[in-house]
């Protein structure tokens, strides 16, 4: 009978790895209708969400044989959309990531899963999706997963909803800690509409900063001329702070600058933001040029900084 008990178990297990493998579309040929497998869109998440990672990282990270990961890598190179770059604490390892091109192929499959995921989500209670975590929690600890939260934050590429994020926050964080005015709000919903309606993927980037499922960070990067770009709205939420969330951000548009052919990057900010202004300081930015505003309900120092991309 204990024997029969347990092969009932196992053929339960199976139906159920059936039944999940249909749901979430793991069968269809292209994973979520793409031209790239599963475990090719996994690679691809990985890159896009780790700091310039290692073969052996990766491979180690999503259980691949090291050959089979070699394949996909090379795969990728050869489309342009994966870079190497020499360790310099180890020659014998090379450090990924994804170049201008291949966050263009990741950034419509996370935001097509992100959709897949909450529409399903959406068809349950608020009580049933408590419900269908901690289940998935339980087969988590079950089954031997390493302690959630390993990352501390993600960041991923903006997606429908985010913008409001990003208007809201920078209205709401700014009054708070500088007593700024609605006006402020006003030029960032400018600012942010403008990135929209004018959005050229091959020039310009949104990243947003994630922890524990919830926005905690942003940043853009704008085309400001056809050789100059400008950083934007760099927010990161007070209890996101050191984290190196800002730091990530910043080195993220200056990696994208340069990736993507632009001599200099600019951007304009106000002395009262010292931690902003230390975490451009930190990149290599340097102040270029101040002058007294009257803005926001303040008398402000604006300023710009500078950053040469040239090699």
């Amino acid at each position: 009978m204990a024997e029969t008990g347990f092969d009932a178990r196992v053929a339960a297990v199976r139906r159920f790895n059936r039944f999940y493998t249909k749901r979430i579309g793991l069968l269809h040929e292209g994973y979520l209708e793409s031209p790239f497998s599963l475990s090719e869109v996994r690679v691809l998440y990985e890159l896009a969400h780790r700091e310039k990672p290692t073969a052996t990282e990766l491979a180690a990270e999503l259980g691949l044989d090291a050959g089979y990961l070699s394949r996909i890598l090379h795969r990728f190179e050869k489309r342009g959309l994966v870079t190497r770059r020499p360790s310099k604490s180890d020659g014998r390892q090379s450090l990924l990531s994804l170049t201008a091109g291949g966050r263009k192929a990741f950034a419509p499959l996370h935001a097509r899963s992100h959709g897949e995921i909450g529409a399903m989500l959406a068809r349950l209670s608020a009580a049933g999706q408590g419900r269908l975590l901690e289940a998935m929690q339980a087969i988590e600890a079950l089954l031997g997963a390493p302690p959630a939260h390993k990352v501390p934050y993600i960041l991923r590429p903006h997606h429908a909803g985010d913008m409001g994020w990003v208007v809201h926050r920078h209205g709401a964080l700014y009054a708070q800690e500088y007593g700024w005015d609605e006006r402020f709000e006003a030029l960032v919903a400018t600012i942010v509409a403008r990135f929209i309606e004018r959005y050229d993927p091959k020039k310009e980037r949104a990243w947003i900063a994630e922890r524990d499922g919830e926005i905690v960070g942003s940043v853009f990067l704008v085309a400001h001329s056809p050789t100059v770009a400008q950083l934007r709205l760099l927010l990161v939420e007070p209890k996101a702070r050191g984290l190196g969330i800002g730091t990530r951000l910043v080195g993220e548009c200056v990696r994208f600058a340069r990736q993507t052919g632009y001599r200099k990057l600019t951007l304009w900010t106000n002395s009262v933001l010292r931690a902003a202004r230390h975490l451009y300081e930190e990149a290599g930015f340097r102040l270029v040029h101040k002058e007294r505003h009257q803005s926001f309900g303040h008398d402000l120092i604006g300023e710009t900084w500078e950053l040469g991309l040239l090699p």
